[in-house]
């Protein structure tokens, strides 16, 4: 092979590794613990509800006095820091020295909850050194319901390490997901309702087409049975006048004419001269 083509070769190959190597791995998701036969399906279902806050990530800073100041990384169901692949879900960082201490493993999963809550159990993290016998640490994280927030308010409420196991960092955080699906269901009566207003719809909309291109009826005949209507709103007016109206329109008046009295004793008295005698 010619050097030019041996030089050649060497570039595509770099090329090769350096494609490959730029590629972004995928990232590892909660794993809960035992085997993936013995997962339930609630268990699935809670972690595919979480899905969407798996892009997030959350801090917090803790400051008490000058001896600890720390900040906590927090991922649901994702590495805090991938590049480490230490399965790190939840890791604090002492700000005074720089050192990383994993609290939670995503691969040592827990899940249940509530009505209105979700809990995450992040376990095997680094283990302790004086206190809790020594055992590994885990996070709690509650999650809680609140409509219309995607994710926020996370924060650290105690650290229970004065115990000699079981020892846990509690945390929590608001979000939508822990929600139950609102119920949308409607009732009798909307139902009845829209299927009236359909029916009338298709009344409406029916009898004006057929009044208008089977029939050929113009103007106010277009209306389906429009000589009905017209009688029954005539029907309303009457049944309304009759009702509403204090009295008759054919009452007689309530005064008499002038010269009435008149009138009549003269027509007694034309008829008195007729008498025979």
């Amino acid at each position: 092979m010619s050097p030019p083509c041996h030089t050649s070769a060497l570039l595509l190959v770099f090329m090769a590794l350096a494609v490959v190597g730029a590629e972004p791995s995928e990232e590892r998701s909660c794993d809960v613990i035992g085997d993936e036969s013995s997962e339930s399906q609630m268990e699935r279902a809670l972690l595919k509800k979480l899905e969407p806050l798996s892009h997030m990530r959350f801090n917090v800073t803790v400051e008490k006095g000058k001896t600890e100041n720390y900040v906590y990384h927090f991922r649901v169901c994702r590495e805090v820091n991938s590049t480490s692949h230490d399965f790190g879900g939840l890791v604090q960082t002492d700000r005074q020295n720089g050192k990383t201490t994993v609290i939670g493993r995503i691969n040592e999963t827990q899940v249940f909850n509530g009505s209105d809550w979700i809990m995450l159990i992040y376990k095997g993290g680094d283990s302790y050194g004086r206190h809790c016998s020594g055992e590994k640490r885990r996070a709690v994280i509650m999650i809680s319901c609140k409509r219309g927030v995607t994710a926020s308010s996370f924060s650290i409420i105690s650290e229970e390490r004065e115990k000699e196991q079981e020892c846990f960092y509690l945390f929590e955080m608001d979000s939508s997901v822990a929600c139950p699906a609102e119920n949308s269901h409607l009732s009798a009566g909307s139902i009845l309702l829209i299927t009236f207003v359909s029916l009338i719809a298709v009344y409406i909309i029916g009898g004006f087409l057929y009044q208008r291109l089977v029939v050929g009826a113009k103007g106010m005949e277009q209306i389906p049975h429009f000589a009905f209507w017209q009688d029954l709103g005539n029907l309303v007016a009457d049944g309304c006048d009759f009702v509403c109206r204090s009295k008759p329109r054919n009452a007689p008046a309530a005064y008499r004419g002038v010269g009435d009295d008149q009138l009549g004793e003269e027509s007694e008295e034309r008829d008195d001269h007729l008498l025979p005698m």
